[in-house]
C-alpha cells in the first residue's frame, strides 16, 4: 500500500518538507521514494504541489497523511470519499472547578476610617 506523507529536509531548527508517495511500511527516512509530488515550507507557508501525480496516486490508493490531507484540502486538490479528516482536538480540564479563573472573586478587605479622639 502507498502512503502520501510527509519527509522533513533542511537545516537545523529550519525544516523543509517533502511531499513525496512512499510504501506504508516503509519509515519516512528510509529513502525509498516512489514518486516526490512536492514541497512545503512552514516558514513561509510555500506550498508547491503536482496536482495531476497527486491524484494520480490518490486514484491508485494512496492514503494521505492527515497533515498531507490537510494541505491538500487547502489547496483545492479533489480528495476521494474514503480519505478520513482528522478530527480537531480539543483540550479539557480535569479539575476545572480548582482553576483560578473559576474560583470565587474574593473581595479587598475596606480599610476603615480612622476613630475621632
Amino acid at each position: 500500500m502507498l502512503a502520501i506523507r510527509m519527509q522533513r529536509n533542511g537545516r537545523a531548527h529550519y525544516p523543509v518538507y517533502r511531499i513525496v508517495v512512499q510504501e506504508a511500511q516503509r519509515h519516512p527516512l528510509s529513502g525509498r521514494v516512489v514518486a516526490e509530488v512536492g514541497n512545503y515550507n512552514p516558514h513561509t507557508k510555500a506550498t508547491v504541489l503536482d496536482k495531476e501525480k497527486i491524484e494520480f496516486y490518490l486514484s491508485h490508493g494512496a492514503q494521505p497523511s492527515s497533515r498531507v490531507a490537510r494541505l491538500l484540502k487547502a489547496n483545492k486538490v479533489k480528495l476521494p470519499a474514503w480519505v478520513k479528516e482528522a478530527t480537531k482536538k480539543s483540550a479539557v480540564a480535569k479539575h476545572a472547578d480548582k482553576l483560578r479563573k473559576n474560583q470565587p472573586k474574593e473581595e479587598a478587605p475596606a480599610e476603615e476610617a480612622p476613630a475621632a479622639e
